[in-house]
């Protein structure tokens, strides 16, 4: 664990500790756990992407749409 200093407005430090007081928790704790789900959240999207972009792509068969002017027939 490493402590780390932060600067909050008045306002979000207040709402902090009271939200942190009605769920049982520290505002240290609080800010811990945000920052660990932000944490988790990147490396998902991070592995999503890189399987994502590791498929090779695949051209689609032109004929298979219509035309500009077949799809805007009236």
């Amino acid at each position: 664990m490493r402590n780390v200093t932060i600067t909050l407005e008045d306002e979000t430090a207040d709402w902090a500790r009271v939200w942190s007081a009605g769920h049982q928790t520290s505002v240290s704790r609080m800010l811990g756990e945000l920052l660990a789900e932000k944490m988790r959240a990147e490396e998902q999207y991070s592995l999503a992407m890189e399987s994502y972009l590791s498929v090779p792509p695949v051209l689609l068969a032109r004929e298979a749409y219509p035309s500009r002017d077949a799809a805007h027939e009236r």
